[in-house]
């Protein structure tokens, strides 16, 4: 699923967020978007995802405009794993992920057993099993995003969308993860763009990476060629140091303490 950007706008109210932002997701990428805070980073999924109407500008999907589409379409295409979802009724864990397949589930139908199978095996994938049971407004922070994480994944979408998806994950869990949708997207050719705050993850797994700075692209590209300390001055107004590791097989960014 290719995603195209065309002259998005976008206020809250008389404040600009996103200013004329064009830009291409292609199949088969994990995108990483970085940029300091109230860069317009939220906004931006939340316009991709179909949450907001641009003020000006579209989104396609495969040629197709996002604003044409249904909520159940959209539902079909895209994900979403934000970082401030909250579930105040006490559905248990098991139910929550099961919700990820109400775009294929008709009105007054139960799940089938393709649904059913389909929630055990992402369940069991991403370590929730053993809390099926458990309400989710009982859960740890953690655990509750792991929660709404295989939610999504259990959408089957060819596009996943995740905003700050893992800031209440251990590393543990992140790089687990990490690893399942990074699998997801050679298995499927799906596309994930995901907003991240850590650079050094960002470097290691992103294949490209957008910054972005007052609702404006400053740099895309190829993550070895746009992860620059030119560019993380430019973008967060601080020195540093970026270099190959070859542990991680990839650039990190240093940054000396003061």
């Amino acid at each position: 699923m290719e995603i195209r950007l065309q002259n998005l706008c976008f206020s809250h109210g008389s404040t600009p967020i996103i200013k004329k932002v064009s830009s291409r997701f292609s199949p088969g990428k994990f995108y990483g978007i970085l940029g300091p805070n109230g860069s317009g980073k939220t906004t931006l999924l939340d316009l991709i995802s179909g949450f907001f109407l641009p003020d000006r500008g579209q989104v396609l999907l495969n040629n197709t405009n996002l604003a044409a589409l249904s909520k159940k379409q959209i539902a079909k295409i895209l994900s979403l794993v934000s970082q401030n979802y909250y579930i105040n009724f006490p559905f248990s864990v098991e139910e929550v992920v099961m919700m990820g397949r109400h775009p294929y589930i008709n009105r007054f139908s139960h799940p089938s057993k393709i649904d059913r199978d389909r929630v055990a095996l992402i369940m069991e994938e991403t370590g929730i099993s053993h809390l099926k049971h458990r309400r989710v407004t009982q859960l740890s922070g953690g655990e509750k995003q792991r929660c709404i994480f295989a939610r999504a994944l259990c959408q089957e979408t060819p596009v996943l969308l995740l905003d700050e998806a893992f800031s209440n994950m251990d590393i543990n869990h992140t790089l687990h993860f990490l690893g399942l949708i990074k699998e997801m997207i050679q298995k499927t050719k799906g596309t994930i763009i995901c907003v991240l705050h850590d650079l050094n993850l960002a470097a290691a797994w992103a294949d490209e990476i957008l910054f972005l700075k007052e609702g404006e692209i400053l740099a895309k590209g190829k993550t070895r060629e746009v992860m620059s300390q030119e560019n993380i001055e430019l973008v967060f107004n601080v020195e540093s140091k970026v270099e190959f590791n070859e542990y991680v097989q990839a650039k990190q960014v240093y940054f000396k303490s003061k």
